[in-house]
């Protein structure tokens, strides 16, 4: 395991970044707030980072109480990683971080890889108010033209999102390019007005769903 490294600051911002301001730290983070992941599947997602850095920010999360690892019990036979309640409190950092980045986005270089749930916590911000009056945990799936995601709009505990179609029926199901999904996760566009224009589309027959459909 690696030493601890710090910048010996007595400041709370300098501590925060002795745990989590390493490369790659952060990303494993928003990978975990979709639920316990195994080893292979955060390589996959998080392209670019090598076998032995990824191994390496796992092991520092786990000495700095971010995260844990267990082993599932038959069939399943494998180790997963989750966050903590230390490491979930991360969410909102992660929020922030991702509406102050997102006037960087622009157009999508040729180098850039794509993954549909990295939509997810920004596209997650817009339907927050709109979902307050349909109680929590709302889940809504969401189609993109890179592939599927389910979220939980209002969830207080992980996961907040996930890859892949809904584990069940979900509240909502909204449909809509890429484009869009990015603008409304900039703050460029509402989800609402997203809706009135056509360029969300949205089937279901949950509360979201008709909030969504009669606003």
């Amino acid at each position: 395991m690696s030493p601890r490294r710090s910048y010996d600051q007595y400041c709370s911002t300098a501590r925060a970044l002795d745990a989590v301001g390493d490369r790659w730290t952060l990303l494993i983070v928003r990978e975990l707030l979709a639920g316990p992941r195994r080893y292979t599947d955060l390589h996959t997602d998080l392209p670019g980072v090598s076998t032995d850095v990824l191994a390496s920010r796992l092991k520092d999360m786990e000495r700095d109480g971010l995260a844990t690892r267990r082993r599932l019990p038959p069939p399943g036979a494998a180790s997963v990683y989750e966050l903590t309640g230390r490491g979930r409190r991360l969410l909102p950092v992660l929020q922030a971080l991702g509406e102050w980045g997102a006037p960087e986005l622009g157009e999508r270089r040729a180098t850039d890889a794509v993954r549909a749930h990295w939509f997810a916590l920004p596209l997650l911000r817009g339907l927050d108010a709109v979902g307050d009056g349909a109680g929590g945990d709302v889940l809504v799936e969401v189609r993109l033209e890179e592939g599927e995601f389910h979220l939980y709009v209002g969830a207080e505990d992980v996961p907040v999102y996930g890859a892949g179609p809904a584990p069940e029926e979900p509240d909502a199901r909204l449909s809509m390019d890429t484009g869009t999904c990015a603008a409304v996760g900039r703050g460029d566009l509402g989800v609402l007005d997203a809706v009135r224009s056509g360029r969300i589309e949205v089937t279901g027959e949950g509360t979201l769903a008709k909030a969504l459909r009669e606003a």
